[in-house]
C-alpha cells in the first residue's frame, strides 16, 4: 500500500496502480525504457493493472513476465470500461496513469490521476481530468516511489 497525507488534498491509501499501455507504458507497441524496472519496484507495494485497448495487439508479449494483471478491452466505449475497471477496485484505492482520450474517465475516477506525455502525446481530455501531468511515464511512475514529489505537487 502507498499511504500519504497531502495537506489540503487529504489522505491517500492506494492499493492499486491502473495503467494504460499504448502511448503510456509503450510507444509504437514497445515498452519504454525503464518501465519494466519501475513496475517491478512498484509491485512490492501496489497491485499493478494494465487496462488497454491494445491498439497494436502486442501487450501480452511486451508485458510477459511482469508483475501485473492484464485486461484487454473488447467492443466499444473503452473510456467507460476503463472507468468501470477502476471503480470495481474502489477508486479511493486507485492511482491511474494514462495519456489518451479513452483514459480520461479512469483518471478522473481514481484517487490520483496522472496524465503523461511522451512519444504519442497526451490528449487534452486526459490532461483536464487528471490531478497531475508528468512529462513522461518514467516521471509519473517515479512520483509513486518518491512520494514527497507528489505531495509537493498536490498540496494546497
Amino acid at each position: 500500500m502507498l499511504e500519504l497525507e497531502i495537506p489540503g488534498f487529504g489522505t491517500v491509501r492506494a492499493e492499486h496502480l491502473v495503467s494504460d499501455f499504448t502511448g503510456t507504458l509503450a510507444v509504437d507497441g514497445k515498452l519504454l525504457s525503464g518501465v519494466e524496472e519501475r513496475l517491478a519496484a512498484l509491485a512490492k507495494f501496489l497491485k499493478i493493472h494494465v487496462v488497454t485497448s491494445d491498439t497494436l495487439g502486442v501487450v501480452r508479449s511486451e508485458m510477459k513476465g511482469l508483475p501485473c494483471v492484464l485486461h484487454v478491452l473488447a467492443g466499444t466505449n473503452h473510456d467507460v470500461q476503463k472507468e468501470e475497471y477502476a471503480r470495481k477496485l474502489d477508486p479511493a484505492k486507485v492511482i491511474a496513469i494514462g495519456n489518451g482520450k479513452n483514459d480520461r474517465r479512469m483518471l478522473k475516477a481514481a484517487r490520483i490521476g496522472i496524465a503523461v506525455s511522451g512519444g504519442e502525446g497526451c490528449a487534452v481530455d486526459a490532461l483536464l481530468n487528471a490531478d497531475i501531468h508528468a512529462r513522461s511515464v518514467g516521471e509519473g511512475l517515479d512520483l509513486l516511489m518518491h512520494t514527497e514529489r507528489m505531495k509537493a505537487t498536490l498540496r494546497f
